[in-house]
């Protein structure tokens, strides 16, 4: 017997009297399809295993496995139900509206073969790529606020759709009104492809964004087509007069635009922005908690996202320098915060902060924490000017490597901070800190 066959506690005889062992019978399952495979006189033998559930109930698996995230719902983040099914109804309205506004396209002319070529170019083609070579310079600040810009690329394609609708009640302006309306719906286009990515990045629970991106789109597209099934409906009965359409088309964009609202608040994005990074440190002044994601997604102000928090110390990000601090009072600043990433003044109950270029999430949230308890103190009668603001530094070192690791444990991404194009400032070489 060797050191091996001593160290399993068998020898010769134990090895040979005990033979081989086959395999234990496994289930796989495949597509809702659940296989029994065992090994029978050293096959492999496969069954379908026979599913014996009502046929409502198999419908419902098979829908969500071809309609929802594999996993579901422990692969996606919280809301991802509520977000899909305002998305459905935003997708079924929106195909509906549109069908009635092609019934109205270039019926307001009567084109030679010739005109109706420039006419559909510039309509079709040009406006709308003006509209996208506009919107596109605006892509910090989508990322930046993903949620409003959804809505307002919602709100720009209902303007131009009803653009559309009205063009042939004016036939002097015709070309001018449907080629403006095509404009705002190639900004709707841009904006709304844009801020598609970060909106499912929030869902993303397992790195699975490929699977949300690709089910998503296939709820979009069914009940796009759903909708345009309704509308040929809708526009040959109820809308096949001018007046039925001028009402249903209005009653079809409120619907619209609410589903976009509702999907949008239902989704928890985790990034850094700066309503978002005063609101958990005005959650934190208060309570001593860090929110999450999807506990700050339904209060998050979509229409005026620059609101000023008095919590947080009502700080205003991003303007120029040159603009709210003199040259000494940069001097003083850079001293009193020579190890940071940000300049901080208060002035007028208000906080000014400007950050460096290579400041990131956690720069803001100490920047947001030392004003945040500088105006708590300056409420509190404790003192003001440069004492307070040299007081709350030094609370803000104390607190915050507890305070950013609560933050990112809450599921808040803190390498980055989305500002939105506001200017932020980058020293010379020569005098860099």
């Amino acid at each position: 017997m060797n050191i091996l066959e001593r160290m399993r506690g068998g020898g010769d005889r134990a090895a040979v009297g005990e033979g081989p062992r086959e395999p234990e019978p496994w289930v796989e399952i495949s597509e809702s399809v659940s296989r029994l495979c065992s090994f029978d006189a050293g096959r492999v033998s496969v069954k379908v295993i026979q599913n014996s559930r009502p046929i409502h109930d198999k419908m419902i698996d098979s829908f969500l496995n071809k309609f929802f995230p594999s996993g579901y719902p422990y692969s996606v983040n919280e809301g991802y139900l509520t977000y899909t099914k305002f998305r459905a109804l935003q997708h079924f309205s929106s195909a509906m509206l549109h069908v009635l506004s092609t019934q109205f396209s270039v019926t307001g002319l009567r084109p030679t073969p010739a005109q109706a070529t420039a006419v559909s170019w510039i309509l079709k083609d040009g406006m709308q790529h003006a509209g996208k070579l506009i919107c596109s310079g605006m892509g910090a600040r989508m990322d930046s606020e993903p949620k409003s810009w959804r809505i307002l690329a919602d709100v720009l394609y209902d303007f131009g759709t009803a653009l559309e609708v009205i063009s042939p009640l004016c036939p002097q302006l015709f070309l001018e009104v449907a080629g403006f309306g095509n404009f705002a719906k190639g900004m709707a286009v841009v904006a709304a492809r844009a801020t598609r990515l970060p909106i499912y990045s929030s869902f993303a629970k397992e790195g699975n964004l490929s699977d949300l991106f690709a089910k998503g789109e296939a709820i979009s597209t069914l009940f796009n087509v759903m909708g345009i099934g309704a509308g040929i409906g809708l526009a040959s009965t109820m809308c096949s007069t001018t007046q039925g359409k001028l009402i249903a088309g209005p009653l079809l964009s409120v619907v619209h635009i609410y589903g976009v609202v509702q999907e949008m608040r239902a989704t928890p994005v985790n990034t850094l922005n700066p309503q978002r990074t005063a609101m958990i440190v005005a959650d934190f002044i208060k309570s001593g908690k860090v929110s999450s994601p999807a506990e700050l997604r339904y209060r998050e102000d979509l229409l005026f996202p620059n609101r000023l928090i008095e919590e947080a110390g009502s700080v205003k990000i991003g303007q120029p320098v040159r603009r709210v601090f003199s040259p000494q009072r940069i001097e003083q600043l850079k001293a009193t915060f020579s190890k940071e990433k940000f300049l901080l003044s208060r002035k007028d109950n208000s906080a000014y902060m400007v950050l460096e270029q290579s400041a990131t999430g956690e720069d803001a949230l100490r920047g947001w924490l030392v004003a945040a308890f500088a105006s708590e103190m300056e409420r509190s009668g404790v003192g003001s000017g440069d004492t307070v603001l040299n007081e709350a530094y030094g609370r803000m070192v104390d607190v915050f490597p507890m305070f950013v690791a609560e933050v990112r444990s809450r599921g808040w991404y803190t390498d980055q901070f989305l500002d939105g194009n506001r200017s932020r400032i980058a020293y010379p070489k020569s005098h860099q800190r």
